[in-house]
């Protein structure tokens, strides 16, 4: 529990504020503590390598000056050539002794890499206990929950927002649209700033969601649209670190063999998010108004944020490893004392650290076709999802007689297709790719091409739950018909996700993080903007025609995934950024 509490924002801002060591104190602090045998070195006889070549230099010449005196002749003896090879070394050693006696001990030149104590070292995320790492998922699982929900709870208010303000449909639609495009824009920020080891995860996290939640206070009342629409998008920006990191802090504890059971667990409250919100917030906005969605979010994200102020530690090893150096050169008043990451990072400058978050991402996207085929595979699965937040009152509310809080009860559909994809494709991974991993080496353990199968397998689902939308959304059809085909669309999106997310990330370990967040950003543009162009769409080709306009994008999303499961393992091979052996 007292490890918990130390290791938290609360704990460190405990410290922090009294500026006291002994409250909530670390190992390094206590008066037991030892110094590990690795560390523990008289940073005195660290020689600078340039005394050492001079040195060197010193003690040949001074040989050499000896032996020009004592010539060796021609009739010398094997014997006596052996004499004088010992003559010479032990020449050598005096000269060397008696330089190194007589020159002053230099400054320390070289660091003492500060790591973990033991294999089994207690502060690694990697060995704390399957109870804590469960506890730290399920804040990130709420964490997700409440920051995704809060995109599609303020959809049932829209009319409300029209007639209040007097605005048209495409600026009441920005609501939506511009929250999506905040958490699309935020993880360029966020996600290296992460990694930074200095910050860490639990920072950005604890210091965005704190602004997240006062937003959201602000969002439920604030009196212009223009103010509404400006809190909407910094609610989205504030809240995408979620969205940016998480995956990371996951990664950060769990084996890579054990990884994807945990993402397509947490990814599933992303899903879920969007699809409860006009569930959640619909009825209420119909009797209370439309800041009751606004109150709703507040309501869930304050409790969530105060959790994960009094219990979620910080997880990303460097930043731990940071943290326990800056504690061990304040107990022993050595500077050479610093961790692995702090010395990678000691020569970039800040404008290599944003070329690598912001522009190598795109020229990869520009450069290796695999890379921008899961983005534009993601983008149009992203578009399709979040059209159908204007798609449903055009069908259910116009067709079927659904009033605005029965309209987002066909979201529903999405937890049967989940309750479906999750368990299916967890099942396929515990038997066949993840005894491979456990006998692979990294960082692909195995033929990542392999893993795409399952996406292969279900990667028609997507069109076919799609064109069954289209075809059965007519007021002589049963509303039962349209539903059913989003719950094939559902199975079909999740199965496809978790496995180009996988691939993506064996491949590309490199570059993994930056290609998420790029790739979450042109998902989020992509959903953003077909939030305002879907219902002008589905006016001017009817429902039919506009879901199956995006069917048939699906089908090429399709086709390019069984390409890809194909060749991927050529486009590697050619590809200068992707792991290729």
């Amino acid at each position: 529990m007292w490890d918990t509490l130390r290791e938290s924002s609360l704990g460190q801002l405990a410290r922090l504020l009294s500026r006291r060591s002994d409250i909530l104190p670390f190992p390094e602090e206590l008066d037991s503590f030892q110094l590990p045998a690795s560390l523990n070195i008289n940073p005195g006889v660290l020689l600078n390598s340039e005394l050492d070549d001079e040195l060197s230099k010193s003690a040949c010449k001074a040989v050499a000056s000896e032996l020009s005196f004592f010539p060796a002749s021609a009739d010398t003896t094997p014997s006596e050539e052996k004499d004088l090879e010992a003559a010479t070394s032990q020449t050598v050693w005096d000269s060397e002794a008696t330089t190194t006696t007589t020159t002053p001990a230099p400054t320390p030149v070289h660091d003492a890499v500060v790591d973990w104590y033991s294999p089994s070292d207690p502060a690694n995320p990697q060995n704390w206990s399957l109870s804590k790492k469960i506890w730290i998922t399920t804040q990130m699982g709420l964490y997700t929950f409440a920051v995704y929900v809060g995109s599609s709870l303020y959809a049932p208010s829209e009319s409300q927002v029209m007639s209040v303000f007097g605005a048209s449909f495409e600026a009441a639609a920005l609501g939506i649209a511009l929250y999506v495009l905040g958490y699309g824009v935020g993880p360029l920020l966020w996600s290296p700033l992460s990694e930074i080891p200095r910050i860490g995860r639990t920072t950005i996290y604890i210091a965005t969601f704190a602004a997240f939640v006062l937003l959201a206070l602000g969002a439920c009342v604030v009196d212009s649209l223009a103010g509404l629409l400006v809190l909407r998008f910094l609610l989205g920006f504030t809240g995408s670190p979620c969205l940016a990191t998480a995956g990371a802090t996951l990664d950060d504890m769990y084996a890579p063999w054990k990884l994807p059971y945990v993402l397509v667990v947490w990814s599933s409250s992303a899903t879920l998010g969007p699809a409860l919100g006009p569930i959640v917030s619909g009825f209420a906005v119909t009797k209370m108004g439309w800041r009751w969605s606004g109150w709703e979010l507040f309501w869930l994200a304050a409790p969530v944020l105060i959790i994960m102020f009094t219990t979620l530690p910080e997880t990303n090893a460097d930043t731990i490893l940071h943290r326990r150096a800056a504690r061990l050169r304040a107990r022993t008043g050595r500077v050479d004392l610093v961790c692995e990451a702090d010395r990678k990072r000691a020569h970039m400058t800040p404008r290599q650290v944003a070329a690598d978050a912001l522009v190598k991402p795109w020229q990869i996207n520009a450069l290796d076709p695999a890379v921008l085929y899961t983005t534009a595979y993601a983008a149009v699965l992203y578009a399709t999802y979040y059209s159908f937040f204007e798609a449903f009152p055009l069908v259910f509310v116009d067709m079927h007689g659904f009033n605005l809080g029965e309209s987002g009860l066909p979201f529903l559909a999405f937890v049967p297709g989940l309750l479906i994809a999750v368990p299916g494709y967890i099942f396929w991974f515990r038997l066949k790719v993840e005894p491979v991993m456990r006998r692979e080496s990294p960082p692909l353990y195995g033929h990542p091409e392999s893993r795409l199968f399952p996406a292969v397998a279900t990667g028609f689902l997507a069109p076919i739950g799609l064109f069954i939308f289209a075809w059965t959304s007519r007021p002589d059809v049963h509303w039962i018909a349209p539903i059913v085909g989003l719950m094939v669309l559902f199975v079909g999106v999740v199965v496809s996700f978790q496995c180009m997310n996988f691939y993506i990330s064996r491949c590309y370990p490199k570059y993994s993080a930056s290609l998420f967040a790029a790739n979450t950003f042109a998902r989020s543009c992509f959903a953003a903007g077909s939030i305002l162009f879907s219902t002008p769409t589905y006016k001017t080709l009817g429902v039919g025609g506009g879901v199956s306009l995006l069917a048939c994008l699906s089908v090429l999303c399709a086709v390019g995934t069984i390409v890809l499961w194909r060749y991927g393992d050529r486009l590697r091979v050619r590809s200068r950024f992707a792991q290729s052996s």
